[in-house]
């Protein structure tokens, strides 16, 4: 259970009133990490002498032991301990042992830094016995064990009693989550399912593609073993293939199909062109889809384009709320951007030469334009100019949460409406490939349309 960063959750108390017998746990029980076989396709976590592969965050003196073969979290502790490894899709299994309402948790799909359970996912560990009995107050159902917190209720009812071992099992596939609590499957959810625009803004991690596994420390007594993980494949795996159900890619990876290129000024502008005359509309498409195929090409899986022509758009031009990945490769002081709904522009650029002439070392997913709202990314996420980059943008309404190779950059800001600041983006539009006259390559175009906000 967590104090929220974004939003709304239970404040913790900071000492564990247990009603199980504390000189029980400080016995030294025999470890069964390094002696039991691990089933095949496997990989040990955990060698029951040491945290090798893992890696502690929080503060000194606040770390998690290995006792009796066994990791614990003692009592107060608060840090967090996550695997150096990261994990896109997996099966995780382990056994825990609680106290009387004991607390903590799995991050999944995690960074290492901020709040696993809003930047990444945090699956519930919370002691039924107590947890029912009112020990943390009234809960809600996504608070509960097994639960993908503030996301998705697990059931309750498979849970042992305090002080004895249980078995759990995490599935991380995609977009399915799945945990099983000794033999019984409590939680099976997938995430796609989630579509209210306020949860999604409170835990945008939630969709991230992978991350560290971790131990959530929240002042209570845990004792872990048995932990050992099986990777799955990758759902990025092959270039222009939608990863997850749900998803249609943009690009096909061979031609420009479902492309068309972006008539000129002034007729760039969504609201000038939508009053052009259909025959008016036709003769400008016509020279903006001749520039295209001028200009831009498929060359080896990606959108080239040499530097000449003008912007690509989407054939289709009615995209409301979404969520959108797309890669992008840029040359030494590249220039470009995502235009969404139409509207500029999620920034491209050659953050380590371009904005520093400014002044200034700022990177890519901000929201160049904005003139009242956030304008900059928090953080520079990009990779070294040449390397591929991910975009993974989620448009809700005017708002937008933008997350680069993996990184939170743009949480829940609001794009302004470029073409005219007293009335907001418009509410649906096209998804466009800024040109800036440098060369570009994009790829791993895929759309999910969410209800409108």
């Amino acid at each position: 259970m967590k104090n929220p960063l974004f939003a709304l959750a239970l404040a913790l108390p900071l000492a564990s009133g247990c009603a199980y017998d504390n000189d029980k746990r400080d016995t030294p029980t025999r470890g069964h990490n390094s002696a039991a076989p691990v089933e095949s396709g496997f990989k040990s976590l955990f060698d029951g002498t040491s945290l090798t592969g893992w890696k502690f965050v929080g503060k000194a003196g606040q770390e998690y032991k290995v006792r009796g073969g066994n990791i614990v979290c003692e009592d107060g502790v608060q840090g967090n301990l996550f695997t150096e490894k990261d994990y896109e899709n997996f099966v995780f299994r382990f056994e825990f042992k609680l106290d009387y309402g004991s607390n903590n948790g799995v991050g999944i799909r995690a960074p290492l830094e901020g709040d696993a359970a809003y930047v990444g996912m945090e699956i519930q560990i919370l002691e039924e016995s107590g947890a029912v009995a009112g020990k943390w107050g009234k809960l809600k159902p996504e608070q509960y064990h097994g639960s993908v917190y503030g996301v998705a209720a697990a059931k309750l009812g498979a849970m042992k009693k305090p002080g004895e071992w249980n078995t759990q099992e995490i599935v991380a596939d995609g977009r399915r989550i799945k945990v099983t609590l000794n033999g019984k499957v409590i939680t099976d959810f997938d995430l796609n399912s989630v579509t209210d625009a306020k949860i999604l803004a409170q835990h945008p991690g939630m969709l991230r593609p992978g991350g560290h596994i971790g131990f959530l420390g929240h002042n209570d007594h845990v004792e872990l073993r048995n932990l050992r993980v099986k990777e799955l494949p990758s759902r990025f795996a092959k270039d222009n293939v939608a990863p997850y159900p749900g998803f249609a890619a943009l690009y096909n990876g061979k031609d420009l199909t479902g492309w068309r290129g972006l008539p000129s000024s002034p007729n760039d502008n969504p609201a000038k062109r939508a009053k052009l005359p259909p025959e008016k509309l036709a003769v400008e498409q016509a020279k903006a889809d001749a520039r295209m195929k001028a200009h831009w090409q498929s060359v080896d899986g990606a959108l080239a384009f040499d530097g000449k022509g003008d912007s690509l758009c989407t054939l289709r031009g009615d995209i409301g709320d979404f969520e959108l990945f797309v890669d992008f490769k840029i040359k030494e002081k590249g220039d470009s951007g995502i235009y969404l709904r139409g509207s500029p522009q999620v920034q491209i650029w050659d953050p380590f030469t371009k904005p520093v002439e400014h002044g200034a070392e700022v990177g890519s997913g901000g929201f160049y334009n904005n003139q009242k709202n956030p304008s900059k990314p928090t953080k520079v996420a990009d990779n070294p100019i040449g390397q591929w980059n991910r975009f993974q943008i989620l448009m809700q309404g005017e708002k937008a949460t933008i997350f680069l190779n993996g990184q939170l950059v743009t949480h829940n800001v609001t794009l302004e409406n470029y073409w005219d600041r007293t009335l907001p983006i418009f509410p649906t539009g096209q998804i466009e490939l800024q040109n800036h006259g440098n060369n570009l390559w994009f790829k791993n175009v895929y759309l999910r349309e969410l209800p409108r906000h």
